[in-house]
């Protein structure tokens, strides 16, 4: 089997546009569907017509272009279950634990509540991709607009059992800021200090820092590592649970 083709671009103002390509059926899925005009130019551009469309959640940012695209390629449209009212032109729902194929690769459904209350990843886990949207981004989360931190920090549990390998790709452009904020957490980490440095020069030249690994995040994400005893003593919260740490980190970025 043939590796799947990815094209990355960007979307409104900060969303990226993802598609996944199978050159050996010719299938292609966008995942979420942000703009209409940037995702129809890119698959012109590359000659690929979009088969499927991998919903994440029902935010107007990531389905906007849903019914366009259908019109103009007929494809089908997969959701999460939990948000099937809200999905423009749902055609199949999924939800936690469900796996499916897209072009003969097995889909993995991961539910994620926290962002949104329905939320889901899809992971490809012959293909070691996660495509995480507004749950996991290169040093953040999703800020919480209908589940408590308890609920995104479990979510995000389940995405960092995933293999350190698996490369994560996320549904904005906001790691410049995110990897600022980190250092306001994190500010003895090596890594992370490194890695912002990274991220400084990058965006510096408007390059993508899409995608991320789940080996990178756990080692640099605030997010991911509020059981650290660093940052706990760097908080003042060595003696409080490891959801409360959570929950404070979230506050400060809100405010950040």
């Amino acid at each position: 089997m043939k590796p799947l083709q990815i094209e990355v671009f960007l979307c409104r103002s900060d969303n990226f546009g993802v598609l996944l390509h199978d050159p050996q059926t010719g299938q292609t899925a966008s995942i979420d569907a942000p703009a209409a005009e940037p995702i129809i130019k890119a698959a012109k551009r590359r000659g690929w017509s979009i088969s499927h469309i991998l919903t994440t959640h029902h935010h107007t940012d990531h389905v906007d272009a849903n019914l366009a695209l259908k019109e103009e390629f007929g494809c089908e449209i997969i959701g999460p279950v939990d948000e099937a009212v809200a999905i423009p032109g749902l055609d199949r729902a999924v939800g936690d634990g469900d796996v499916f194929e897209f072009a003969g690769h097995p889909v993995s459904v991961i539910g994620t509540p926290g962002h949104t209350a329905g939320h889901v990843c899809y992971h490809f886990p012959d293909d070691k991709l996660l495509f995480a949207a507004d749950t996991l981004f290169a040093l953040g989360c999703g800020r919480l607009f209908e589940r408590p931190a308890a609920d995104m920090w479990h979510s995000l549990q389940k995405l960092a059992a995933l293999p350190d390998e698996t490369a994560v790709y996320f549904g904005h452009e906001y790691t410049l800021s995110n990897a600022r904020f980190a250092l306001t957490i994190d500010p003895d980490n090596d890594r992370l200090k490194a890695r912002a440095k990274e991220i400084e020069a990058l965006r510096a030249e408007n390059g993508f820092t899409i995608p991320t690994t789940m080996g990178l995040e756990k080692k640099t994400n605030p997010f991911l590592r509020a059981a650290d005893p660093a940052i706990r003593r760097h908080l003042g919260m060595e003696t409080r649970g490891t959801e409360e740490v959570f929950a404070e980190i979230r506050k400060r970025k809100d405010n950040f």
